[in-house]
């Protein structure tokens, strides 16, 4: 069983920058982790992925802007925001993929705000 709590989420203004953090209880290091993100009246959708060896992908809507990263030892990822625009206006949820087995794993989610 994995937990996972977000933290780091706020309000901004256009053009700032936020580091959203996610902390799991359980062994995480062997699994993919991501960050998916919904914003109001939309589907989620994914924002980036981590693998265990620190392989990375990336939404095109944030490329450039935005990096994702782990502490492996702290069982923690984090999402570095930068050049933040309105519309990465969202609640971001981290996830741990283990869809192989049929599971993932949700936090509850941070709310991001841009202002414009």
């Amino acid at each position: 069983q994995v937990q996972l709590v977000e933290s780091g989420g706020g309000l901004v203004q256009a053009g700032g920058s936020l580091r959203l953090s996610c902390t799991a209880s359980g062994i995480i290091f062997n699994d993919v982790m991501k960050w998916y993100r919904q914003a109001p009246g939309k589907q989620r959708e994914l924002v980036a992925g981590i693998s265990s060896g620190g392989s990375t992908n990336y939404a095109d809507s944030v490329k450039g802007r935005f990096t994702i990263s782990r502490d492996n030892a702290k069982n923690t990822m984090f999402l570095q925001m930068n050049s933040l625009k309105p519309e990465d206006t969202a609640v971001y949820y981290c996830s741990v993929d283990r869809s192989a087995y049929g599971l993932m794993y949700w936090g509850k989610g941070t709310l991001v705000t841009v202002s414009s």
